[in-house]
């Protein structure tokens, strides 16, 4: 058996897999913000006692967390300072000189301010050239004079970044050393382990983004390292990264950044499994939970990666699955501009105090109490049960901050608050697509979280979406992505040439050394040899431009032919990306990466026999709905467990389960599949 955890900000889902059977057992309790662990540990014992299972049947624990993501977007990591080459100290405000992208003609813009403040950061004397070699040796008594000034000042973590070290990391290895002689106790975060290759400013922010989170994600990871153990024993913890794979626990507090976004990471991962079980492999996933909405893009059956993204605004140099988050969550609160315009978000709720109807202090309105107002969920039936919902809260709050201001009845203004979330995710999913160079109306939309499905129809139809898909255990699903994960490393050296002027054997040498790095790690972590996979890819750029795109590079010794093949790729992504390409410009070979990837047992659906039906079955009552455009009408509930394969239900209907809920619109046919998926079809 095998253990599943996301943290949300407003629920921890746990999900649990007996590989001998393919059963699944899921559980959900409240997250506990100050005390994270105790919300998984409950969440753990749930799942357990579901299962009828001791901690001994468990093979390993994959945990996905927003302990990285919060600290960011909160501003609450660690006091870190930064160590770098004399002349440098400046990197984190200057930057690339320009404004955020989703800001661009903003002249009022600030970009975020530098995790490091200026008095805490200090320069060496020491200089490396771009081929690696030495031309001033590192001055170690300024080397010991930074130490021990940022010693003075009480930070917990200290980053590196020394020009070039990407080629020759001798002077920031010297550097750690004398840290662990002066200042034994502080975090050291390297740039030349952490973020490898070259841009000075990217590889610094992602260095000391690893500084800055080091010892809160060590803190977290050792207090429920300490509580599995007093309850269990010792057991096999594993944390998801941004990438999609996962790492040990030990490596996830050395390198911290990885871990940031990865809850929503598995739910992309668990969107492309369920697309390769239904053979759609364009597809769009939506995790909406109680805090935000995470948006990743599957062409081919597999998620976006990309190595140049950014978190809370600060650049990062480190494979990320591509997944772009915005604040629309069923907690989003609801409130009036100064202008007298309805808005939605991006402050939540969260889990204390939580949506009006929660029943624990909250009294602003929440997307949760619109949807409870307008009847789209159930109240009695939220958790299953197991935590029933303040009607006349809800309605008090939307009342009293939204209906009244605005001259609206209640359902009105619970009416106006669903169509603004709406609008904003679905926003949200076209920038997504079209930046990337897609239609969306090609793509199904996989929809999961507590909240997803409830809206999942509407944002179809807004897009021009023919196809949602609502998963099974569509309310936990990204906590069941985690159990579809594989462990993965990811290695990079930068290596600039031309395509034409590209030395076979320096390349041959560079992947090898790197596929050498992956095989012993994921063999340490007891990987038999046959469960693992290699993966070479390459960046490359056309002459003269800043930015790069990853293509995939046959893993054999490299021939002419292989670097053609991989340039003829580059011109092909690049024309899908950005509508141009030129195969008469020089292509450039900027970095040479390998992936590791040490595979888990399978997690497979079965399908079972369909007959056409018109869901009787699990039809078990009746209550007003209220819908856009049409007003309360009279709709049927299903209860989606007692659906066969083959049911079929014509909306408007709502179809509810333990921990989610959907909604089907008038005009819309929602179906249960073989792998009792519930695919509707729009329009």
């Amino acid at each position: 058996m095998r253990i599943g955890i996301d943290v949300g900000g407003t629920f921890t889902d746990v999900v649990m897999v007996d590989d001998r059977t393919g059963r699944f057992y899921f559980a959900k309790t409240s997250t506990t913000p100050g005390k994270l662990w105790e919300g998984t540990m409950d969440g753990i014992a749930k799942v357990m006692a579901k299962a009828g299972c001791t901690i001994a049947a468990v093979d390993y624990i994959a945990h996905g967390t927003t302990i990285g993501t919060n600290a960011l977007i909160e501003r609450k990591g660690a006091k870190a300072g930064l160590i770098t080459t004399e002349g440098f100290v400046d990197v984190l405000e200057i930057g690339r000189v320009q404004r955020p992208k989703e800001a661009l003609y903003n002249v009022s813009v600030e970009n975020p301010p530098p995790l490091v403040p200026r008095y805490l950061r200090r320069s060496v004397r020491e200089r490396v050239d771009a081929g690696g070699q030495v031309i001033e040796p590192l001055d170690e008594a300024s080397a010991r004079a930074a130490v021990a000034y940022l010693k003075e000042q009480g930070v917990e973590s200290i980053a590196v970044s020394l020009l070039f070290s990407f080629m020759n990391p001798a002077h920031e290895r010297r550097i750690a050393e004398i840290i662990g002689e002066i200042f034994p106790e502080c975090y050291v975060s390297l740039s030349s382990e952490i973020a490898p290759e070259f841009r000075e400013f990217e590889r610094t922010s992602t260095t000391v983004i690893n500084a800055y989170l080091q010892p809160v994600m060590k803190k977290y990871i050792s207090r429920l390292t300490q509580e599995l153990e007093k309850a269990y024993g010792r057991v096999d913890l594993r944390i998801m990264q941004a990438s999609g794979g996962t790492i040990t626990a030990e490596a996830a507090e050395r390198r911290a950044i990885n871990t940031v976004n990865s809850g929503p990471a598995g739910g992309v991962l668990a969107g492309a499994f369920i697309g390769a079980t239904i053979g759609n492999d364009r597809l769009v996933s939506v995790d909406m939970g109680g805090t935000s909405f995470d948006i990743g893009l599957i062409e081919g059956g597999i998620p976006k990666v990309s190595s140049d993204s950014h978190f809370e605004g600060y650049p990062v140099k480190i494979p990320i699955i591509d997944i772009d988050t915005i604040g629309a969550g069923g907690g989003s609160i609801a409130w009036i501009d100064r202008g007298g315009a309805l808005n939605v978000g991006p402050q939540s709720a969260g889990a204390q105090p939580g949506p009006a109807c929660y029943r624990r202090g909250g009294e602003r309105p929440t997307v949760t109490d619109a949807n409870l107002v307008l009847g789209r969920i159930n109240g009695e039936y939220f958790l299953g049960g197991e935590m029933s919902l303040d009607l006349a809260a809800a309605r008090r709050a939307i009342e009293t901050h939204i209906a009244k201001p605005l001259g609206l009845s209640v359902e009105e203004g619970a009416a106006g608050m669903i169509r603004i979330v709406n609008a904003k995710m679905a926003k949200g999913i076209s920038v997504n697509s079209v930046e990337k160079g897609f239609d969306v109306r090609e793509f199904a939309l996989v929809a999961f979280g507590g909240a997803g499905p409830v809206h999942a129809a509407e944002l179809a139809k807004e897009l021009g979406m023919k196809q949602v898909v609502i998963p099974p255990l569509a309310g936990n699903l990204s906590a069941f992505g985690l159990l579809v994960s594989d462990a993965r490393h990811d290695f990079v050296q930068t290596m600039v040439r031309r395509a034409d002027r590209v030395d076979l054997a320096e390349a041959n040498a560079i992947y090898r050394g790197l596929e050498e790095r992956g095989l012993t790690q994921l063999i340490e972590e007891r990987f038999d040899p046959k469960n693992i996979e290699i993966y070479w890819s390459a960046d490359l750029r056309y002459e003269g431009q800043s930015y790069e795109l990853n293509v995939p590079v046959a893993r054999q010794d490299l021939s002419p032919a292989d670097l053609a093949e991989a340039v003829r790729s580059f011109h092909q992504i690049h024309f899908q990306r950005y509508a141009y390409g030129s195969e008469d410009e020089p292509v450039q070979f900027v970095n040479l990466r390998v992936t590791a990837v040490g595979k888990n047992p399978r997690v497979s659906l079965e399908a079972e026999g369909s007959t056409p039906n018109d869901g009787r079955s699990g039809l078990k009552g009746r209550r007003r709905v209220h819908l856009d455009g049409v007003g309360s009408v009279e709709a049927p509930i299903y209860e989606r467990n007692r659906l066969s394969p083959g049911a079929k239900i014509e909306g408007p209907a709502i179809i509810e389960e333990e921990i989610s809920g959907t909604l089907v619109l008038p005009g819309t046919i929602a179906c249960i599949d073989q792998f009792r998926n519930l695919i509707v079809k729009v329009g």
